[in-house]
């Protein structure tokens, strides 16, 4: 697949776009700190744009004091929120008086802002910066035919998180192929005991039944992208996501993503409770058992657990992959300090003190230290086996304007409320096909 690239006049027009974002070392017998470089550029003051407060404190102060000793300028670090991440992007990036050097976006943003000239073209700095080590596709995601403008910052993926008390009292085991989790989760709904989570309008969850039946939601012909959801493939999916949603799922038609992070907790939903739901590695942070102390929830193996959700003909099912890209600004002018500062997130220092911290690595060669490091038992695992087989949305230039348009929400909560999948699907792949070539 190749991106074509849109001139760059045209990043101006980029302004109506808002969508909402997406959050043991190996011993290479090298050492890639940049501290360790004797070609450091003068000494610039420079400023990164983090996305959220999804990177922790003790990282950013990291960056910044890293960035003073191997540099000698400073680093001013700004945490953008999700919601205003792309309109301050678009306005920012183009104003060299004013544009952060280096700035952080979605993974599913990321073409939106490479196929516009926003970055800086990293292709010569990939090889030092982790080349074939890096998440592949991520790297596509940011990459305009065989050039790179954006590399992987962290990812995520998404599993079953479930009850295993509610499983054991309906004498169920966890499924192994796609048609099982249904069975599994229809028998618990006839019982009354739960149900899976899958809220109708969360189509970053439903797209998984999509790519578990060997469909995509658009596809590239070498000029242009076309939207496929009423592919054979595609509808096999969605017909059996829906089959699921009427048979063995407590969630509404117009529920969104927002809630599936805690279904699954105690006292969550009033009636049959949730025993099941797809979200990100990340949704530990607001499961388990709260504490009233700290006001937070703490995970208990006893009663939650964790698994991939299954394929069609078994293993792992391949699910849309969360989390970032990361590039430097093609108006910075500051290019020396800013590559230093990537340097610095690509080092080994760096990449290991993610993993550690949970965010799953930019680099694969530290996923056994992001495995080892799993804040709640076995999700790192799970995380990194799904990511490695996980897919992202259509790496085309109109995406974003796709996304702001709520197409896929509607497409799916259509599906869930009982529609005809194939007279969807044409509708819908319509209304995609006039927006995501840009």
């Amino acid at each position: 697949m190749k991106k074509t690239m849109i001139g760059a006049t045209a990043f101006a027009a980029a302004g109506a776009i808002a969508l909402a974002g997406c959050s043991t070392a190996s011993d290479s017998g090298s050492d890639s700190s940049p501290a360790a470089s004797d070609t450091a550029a003068a000494s610039e003051d420079i400023t990164l744009w983090l996305a959220g407060t999804d990177t922790p404190e003790a990282l950013i102060e990291y960056l910044k004091t890293e960035y003073t000793d191997v540099n000698g300028g400073s680093l001013t670090v700004e945490q953008i929120g999700w919601g205003d991440l792309i309109s301050s992007l678009t306005t920012a990036l183009p104003d060299s008086e004013n544009t952060p050097d280096v700035a952080e976006v979605g993974n599913t943003q990321a073409a939106t802002f490479t196929t516009v000239g926003a970055f800086m073209d990293l292709t010569d700095h990939y090889e030092e910066l982790g080349g074939d080590s890096l998440l592949p596709g991520f790297v596509e995601a940011g990459s305009i035919g065989d050039s790179v403008y954006a590399l992987p910052y962290y990812f995520g993926s998404r599993a079953v998180f479930y009850r295993q008390d509610i499983y054991e009292a309906a004498g169920v085991e966890v499924p192994t192929t796609l048609a099982e989790y249904t069975e599994v989760n229809k028998k618990m709904l006839d019982e009354g005991v739960g149900g899976a989570y899958l809220a109708g309008r969360d189509w970053r969850s439903a797209i998984s039944w999509i790519f578990a039946n060997g469909g995509d939601i658009a596809e590239y012909d070498g000029s242009e992208w076309h939207a496929t959801l009423d592919s054979p493939e595609a509808i096999a999916g969605v017909e059996q996501w829906q089959e699921l949603f009427e048979t063995g799922n407590v969630a509404q038609p117009t529920d969104d993503d927002t809630t599936t992070y805690s279904a699954i907790n105690d006292d969550f939903l009033s009636g049959t409770p949730a025993s099941s739901t797809l979200a990100p590695s990340w949704a530990t942070w607001t499961l388990g058992d709260f504490d009233e102390e700290t006001e937070g929830y703490v995970w208990n193996s006893e009663t939650f657990g964790v698994y991939a959700l299954p394929g069609v003909d078994g293993g792992a099912a391949p699910v849309f992959a969360g989390g970032s890209n990361i590039g430097v600004s093609a108006a910075t002018q500051h290019v020396d300090g800013a590559l230093d500062l990537m340097e610095i997130i690509f080092s080994d220092e760096y990449q290991t003190m993610l993993a550690e911290n949970g965010m799953g690595p930019a680099n694969l060669d530290f996923a056994d230290t992001y495995i080892e490091n799993s804040t709640f038992e076995g999700v790192n695992e799970i995380a990194f086996e799904a990511a490695s087989n996980a897919k992202l949305t259509p790496a085309a230039a109109g995406w974003a304007s796709v996304e702001e348009a709520g197409i896929m929400e509607d497409f799916f909560q259509a599906v869930a409320e009982g529609g005809d999948v194939t007279k969807l699907a044409v509708e819908a792949n319509a209304k995609i096909d006039e927006l995501i070539n840009g």
